[in-house]
């Protein structure tokens, strides 16, 4: 039987600690931003930061990405510069981009480092993959509008050492390949620059003019449907992870580097077993149980978009917003202090609540119930705490050992 290529999984990192959860639930690489030149700039990466992230990961086998994926002004090309021989001495494994502009200077001023061409440069035929592999790409990141048979097509016609990275999982941009004016015309923050105001997720109403009766605007009834209209829900596709690992595409990459580690741990340990299950054992492979840990973090609704059905439009969200009405982050585990566990907070914690302990490599947690509280500071025994600052932490006994960084969910 022929051996399956197993592909990378690729996760956000918005900062070196959740670098560190992405690595420790499953993932084989990161990507992350740099400062303003990336498309996610509130999510940036100090230069301290990135390098500190840059050589743990290659100290434990894996790899970096930094986006400089931003389509530039002139003012910007300097700091391009700077940013690209920094990154060639930290000796990043890739580079993101999607300008050509941008893309000669990497080539310039980080002659060592591999170019990764961003979705943002509507990488939807391999036409146009092979023309980026000719003028210096490793790697192509394709356009969330492909079906999975224009998938299979660039697949086979690409050229052979072109390496082909896809999204699997995380919210989807309403402008195509996430090329949007909306939020630089109504907020004036560019999200061609990284300043996204997520203006496609807010509510609208709609009025029209009568052209007899200038000003006076008459609202248009909506229905209950009809008021987020730009609105995506977020992409999900767990259950066709056998088919794409059947094409053999690289890279799977999941969107969200303003993500909490909470989320990032659930979804990168969903996906890490469920590609390893599938490879592993084909006939046995069990998308939902891996689909009902997805369904546990702060989500949208979840769609396919357009990778079973070029004609779906069920993938609008009327909503407009994230929900989880069942679980949210509780904490993360510290270290071990004699026969409790010291746990960083991130919402309030009460004598018994319902907790599940999310285990690395392993999709069942580990649910318990939190029967003694104690304040880490003073050792006495409370009922309830709340995250009144940053860095907050409490004592708590665990049922299994545990490891640094490990994530606790809590029930509401």
């Amino acid at each position: 039987m022929e051996q399956k290529i197993k592909p990378e999984l690729l996760a956000p990192a918005g900062s070196f600690e959740k670098a560190k959860t992405a690595f420790l639930y499953g993932a084989d690489a990161v990507y992350c931003g740099t400062g303003s030149l990336s498309l996610r700039s509130r999510a940036e990466v100090n230069d301290d930061d990135l390098a500190q992230t840059i050589k743990y990961a290659h100290s434990i086998g894996k790899k970096v990405y930094a986006a400089i994926n931003i389509y530039a002004w002139d003012t910007y090309y300097e700091e391009i510069k700077k940013q690209a021989k920094m990154l060639n001495e930290l000796k990043v494994d890739a580079i993101i981009a999607s300008d050509g502009g941008v893309i000669e200077i990497l080539k310039e001023y980080a002659p060592d480092v591999e170019i990764h061409i961003s979705t943002q440069a509507n990488i939807v035929s391999y036409h146009t993959s092979n023309f980026w592999h000719k003028n210096g790409a490793s790697r192509v990141i394709l356009g969330r509008e492909l079906n999975k048979e224009q998938i299979k097509e660039i697949m086979q016609k690409k050229d052979s050492n072109l390496e082909v990275e896809m999204f699997i999982h995380g919210a989807i941009c309403f402008g195509y390949s996430g090329r949007c004016f909306l939020s630089d015309f109504l907020a004036s923050r560019s999200a061609n620059l990284g300043d996204c105001a997520q203006s496609c997720r807010w509510a609208y109403n709609v009025y029209v003019e009568e052209h007899n009766n200038p000003g006076n605007l008459m609202p248009v009834e909506h229905d209950n449907n009809g008021t987020y209209i730009f609105s995506s829900k977020d992409l999900c596709l767990i259950k066709e992870i056998p088919e794409i690992v059947e094409m053999g595409v690289h890279s799977l990459k999941i969107e969200g580097r303003l993500k909490t580690q909470y989320y990032l741990a659930s979804v990168v340990n969903a996906y890490r077993n469920a590609i390893d299950s599938y490879i592993e054992n084909p006939k046995e492979y069990d998308y939902t149980k891996y689909l009902k840990e997805l369904e546990k973090t702060k989500t949208r609704g979840l769609t396919t978009f357009y990778f079973n059905d070029r004609n779906n439009k069920d993938f609008q969200e009327y909503d407009g917003k994230q929900y989880n009405p069942d679980y949210e982050f509780g904490g993360q585990v510290i270290r071990k202090e004699e026969d409790t566990y010291l746990i960083e907070i991130r919402n309030k914690l009460t004598v018994g609540d319902t907790m599940e302990i999310l285990i690395p490599k392993q999709i069942e947690p580990v649910s318990f119930q939190i029967e003694n509280l104690w304040d880490s500071e003073t050792k006495e025994e409370i009922t309830t705490v709340n995250p009144g600052k940053q860095g907050q932490t409490v004592l708590m006994k665990l049922p299994i050992n545990v490891e640094q960084g490990w994530i606790l969910r809590r029930k509401k």
